[in-house]
């Protein structure tokens, strides 16, 4: 089978030698003469499962035994409630940088649930660039800064974090998570959904540092399954867990490790989105890049055309040579690449000829 070019910004490409390492897998796991989806998640091999997985996403982060992770379900979106509903009980407010969709999203999430602030935002500005966050309006008595590290849809990315004192830093790094060096210590607590670079769709990864979740664990008016302290204590196996997408997860870390870490991973990206990048920067306006160049995103690369039938065009004659995922997110339209750690080197290639291409044709 001849596999596209996958630029989907998620569910998203995964490694094929992780997909073909779990199909070798699929109907026996490590000779239990059943498939890991068949298992009780109270048997041994899947309570080592979730332990090793943990052990081995701290290890990549560069992050010690100070931090534990949780799985769970509900997306990012899950999240973006989570945090403030557990955060409550102190009775501060929650400190939001706004620089795109996702984030705007979770700043009302925490307005519903309780106070929230907006510390800087680039609304105004059409989430073209990204506000500036080295003198934010820092409350002392603040329960925490959120900030979305990568914006998925609007194709902006952080290249450095502000400096929030003893007030908490949380991040959401659904769509970077591994794909850069990056000192995770600088966050209290960081959060991803894994069907970007972590693995498949279905479970969320929530790294937090022990003393954050001291102070989550003073909730009292939550349900018990909304509580981080619940996740920590039962082992993120409170109820049965997503333990086929966990299972995925440890492999695509695996894999990530093998690739030389998140080191080698980020000088591939950064390959990968020069290409992409050249390609608009040359084109003397046939495709107009959406973000500052200073903001732009490695992974999630967007741009427009002269109208929407010509984006339109571009699509369909994109889907039939080959590639897959390239329309912009419906709320914004465009053109945009995701091109996660497991989308190769050669799909972005083949995308930097066909719009050479494509431009010829029709510039």
């Amino acid at each position: 089978m001849e596999r596209i070019h996958n630029f989907n910004p998620g569910p998203a490409a995964l490694p094929l030698e992780v997909l073909r390492q779990a199909q070798r897998q699929l109907i026996d796991y490590r000779h239990g003469g059943m498939s890991i989806m068949e298992m009780s998640h109270r048997s041994s091999d899947v309570e080592r499962l979730f332990e090793e997985t943990g052990q081995l996403l701290l290890k990549l982060l560069g992050l010690d035994a100070s931090y534990t992770v949780l799985t769970m379900g509900g997306g990012a979106s899950m999240q973006f409630a989570m945090l403030p509903l557990n955060a409550k009980e102190s009775g501060k407010a929650g400190g939001y940088v706004v620089s795109g969709s996702f984030s705007e999203k979770a700043y009302q999430e925490a307005r519903f649930v309780g106070d929230a602030t907006v510390l800087a935002s680039s609304k105004n500005a059409n989430w073209r660039t990204l506000p500036a966050v080295d003198d934010l309006p820092l409350d002392p008595a603040m329960a925490y800064v959120h900030m979305t590290t990568n914006n998925t849809i609007e194709g902006s990315q952080f290249r450095h974090f502000p400096d929030t004192g003893a007030v908490p830093l949380i991040g959401d790094m659904t769509s970077d998570m591994l794909s850069r060096v990056i000192d995770y210590r600088r966050f209290a607590m960081c959060y991803a959904s894994a069907q970007k670079n972590l693995g498949p769709a279905g479970v969320t990864v929530a790294v937090v540092r022990k003393d954050l979740l001291d102070v989550f664990a003073k909730v009292r008016q939550l349900p018990s399954i909304l509580r981080y302290s619940t996740y920590a204590q039962h082992k993120s196996m409170y109820n049965t867990p997503p333990v086929h997408a966990v299972y995925m997860m440890k492999l695509v870390l695996e894999w990530t490790e093998r690739q030389g870490g998140i080191a080698a991973i980020e000088q591939e990206n950064r390959r990968k989105a020069e290409l992409i990048y050249g390609v608009i920067d040359q084109s003397d306006g046939f495709y107009d890049g959406l973000i500052a160049k200073s903001d732009r995103s490695m992974m999630n690369m967007t741009w427009r055309m002269a109208d929407e039938a010509m984006e339109k065009r571009f699509v369909l004659e994109s889907e039939a040579n080959g590639f897959d995922g390239l329309a912009g997110h419906r709320s914004v339209g465009g053109i945009r690449a995701s091109a996660y750690n497991a989308v190769p080197y050669t799909a972005c290639k083949a995308l930097a000829e066909f719009m050479l291409d494509f431009r010829q044709r029709n510039g």
